[in-house]
């Protein structure tokens, strides 16, 4: 507030008319919206106008196909669910497990294979759908498993192979 006196009447000894009553709704109004953008500058690039429903000639833009049926102008597409990476590399560990199972390579991929199938299966069914890869997960933790077992029995093939073949020279 102020300490100063309040200004005198107006010239001629009327008193100020009184203010206006607030709007009904609380004395509340609303701003004014704001103004429209502005058009964009000249010179630029114009697209061409929308192809006609039924497809046909567009005059000095050729010939426009007709859309295929069902096909709904303008509708984004649904992204389906996105594949677990875990399922992708517990099949790529089983696979090169399998492949390199003469160099006992799936001794320690099969087993990583398996489990990261495993985990992965658990997570894909858990996410509720946004998740998919499930059947990758499974391929790779029956890769892994073979692959251990493969490269286990090969080892033992090969040592016990080697013992009985190298040994009995006479």
């Amino acid at each position: 507030m102020s300490d100063l006196p309040p200004p005198p009447p107006p010239a001629g000894g009327m008193p100020p008319p009184p203010p206006p009553p607030p709007p009904p709704g609380g004395g509340f109004t609303p701003p004014p919206p704001p103004p429209p953008p502005p058009p964009p500058p000249g010179g630029g690039f114009v697209p061409p106008p929308p192809p006609p429903l039924g497809g046909g000639y567009i005059p000095g833009g050729g010939y426009v196909p007709p859309a295929p049926m069902g096909y709904v102008p303008g509708a984004m597409a649904y992204a389906g669910p996105r594949t677990d990476g875990l399922a992708v590399a517990s099949l790529i560990c089983g696979i090169v497990g399998i492949v390199c199972f003469f160099i006992c390579l799936g001794v320690v991929l099969g087993p990583v294979a398996a489990i990261m199938g495993f985990i992965s299966r658990q997570r894909v069914a858990s996410s509720g759908g946004t998740l998919g890869g499930g059947g990758l997960a499974l391929a790779g933790l029956i890769l892994g498993v073979a692959a251990f077992a493969i490269s286990v029995i090969w080892f033992f093939y090969f040592i016990f192979g080697l013992s009985h073949n190298g040994g009995s020279s006479t």
